[in-house]
């Protein structure tokens, strides 16, 4: 796909502030485990926080297309940073923007969209994995609240969320059709965290446990209609892949700019490292599967904006960047060879930070389900 002029322009942008801002960090975040309150500061401040939401509701008002470029450019440099784009502009900004009222959007899409509040999505539970419709958590009424009850894990900035849409059952005899959706605010009675996951990569990016037990929410925190909370999170989650699928393929360049940078600065045996026909051959397979992935995400970004469908699109561009950019972050550490796996490189950081590409928005297992369902008719 060739890009048009403004998001040729916005890209240029977008990666002079990550090349001179985000990556010098991205070391540092990752050693220290630090949430990166400044950057998020300087992202919010570059209308880069809600990128596709109209400039009326506080977003930078451009289209899908752009937002996907912004989060490759800024994960190309940190992935921790790149997830939290990410995770704020998919799963705690368009839950609201696309199902709630017009008061819920003055409300807390303005703010969630300036970057002035945080937003999470507390969809996954600790024993339901991948059925996201099997929820256990609750919600019942009681005079003008819903009282909520239940557990949520691995919640992308779950802790430091201002804005939390949680989904929860309100009648586990109507499966799917009994989780409704709704936004609960930090500080809330009966709301509280557990611990905060030491992961594999993205050190940088808060990994959460939510507790709620009785916390009693107005009513007019419900997100949609009674029962919509399935539709609302599928939704959310198909526009979510292609994000993820931009966080894959931006840690992915990082991890072949890496190869070619390493492979031009070193030697073997008095021979220049990029001369090597391995490794040739290695950055070869990785440049060519990288820029497929860059088409299928930018190809299922502007279906999205043409308002075609794109299910299918999203689900191949998700799960085919996360393939191949765990397969390119493990060809940058063997170029490397034993450099690759000390953090004097970025290669062992790219590829930690790479492997929750597979799994999270969504596990590969998943996206190829829903590809086979849409090639074969459902």
């Amino acid at each position: 796909m060739i890009l048009q002029s403004q998001h040729k322009e916005f890209q240029a942008r977008v990666r002079r502030f990550a090349e001179q801002e985000v990556a010098p960090r991205a070391r540092e975040l990752d050693r220290t485990g630090e949430f990166p309150h400044d950057l998020v500061k300087r992202l919010a401040e570059l209308q880069l926080t809600a990128v596709y939401v109209p400039k009326e509701y506080g977003g930078a008002g451009l289209d899908t297309l752009h937002y996907a470029i912004a989060v490759e450019e800024i994960s190309r440099s940190c992935g921790s940073t790149g997830i939290f784009l990410a995770a704020h502009s998919s799963l705690g900004v368009f839950p609201i923007f696309f199902a709630g009222t017009e008061e819920q959007k003055r409300k807390w899409l303005i703010p969630l969209a300036r970057g002035e509040k945080i937003g999470a999505f507390g969809l996954t539970e600790p024993d339901v994995g991948s059925d996201a419709a099997a929820t256990r958590t609750t919600a019942r009424i009681e005079s003008d609240t819903y009282v909520i009850n239940g557990t949520k894990r691995f919640i992308t900035s779950g802790s430091i969320a201002d804005v939390i849409i949680v989904t929860a059952t309100q009648d586990p005899s109507k499966g799917y059709k009994g989780i409704s959706a709704f936004v609960v605010e930090k500080g809330t009675p009966g709301f509280s965290y557990g611990k905060d996951e030491e992961k594999l990569g993205l050190h940088g990016s808060i990994t959460s446990e939510l507790v709620f037990e009785d916390c009693a929410i107005p009513r007019d925190n419900l997100l949609g209609s009674e029962g919509d909370g399935f539709r609302i999170f599928m939704e959310t989650l198909d526009g979510g892949r292609i994000s993820i699928g931009a966080l894959a393929l931006g840690i992915a360049q990082g991890a072949l700019d890496a190869a070619v940078s390493f492979s031009k600065a070193s030697k073997r045996s008095g021979k220049p490292l990029y001369k090597m026909q391995p490794v040739q051959s290695m950055i070869a397979e990785m440049a060519t599967e990288i820029e497929a992935a860059r088409l299928l995400i930018y190809h299922a970004a502007a279906l999205k904006d043409s308002g075609l469908p794109y299910m299918k699109e999203a689900a191949m561009a998700k799960y085919y960047a996360s393939t191949i950019g765990m397969k390119a972050a493990n060809m940058a550490v063997d170029i490397h060879g034993l450099c690759g796996v000390t953090d004097a490189y970025p290669a062992e950081r790219l590829m930690r930070d790479e492997k929750l590409m597979e799994i999270g928005e969504g596990t590969s297992e998943i996206q190829k389900i829903v590809i086979a369902r849409e090639v074969l008719g459902k």
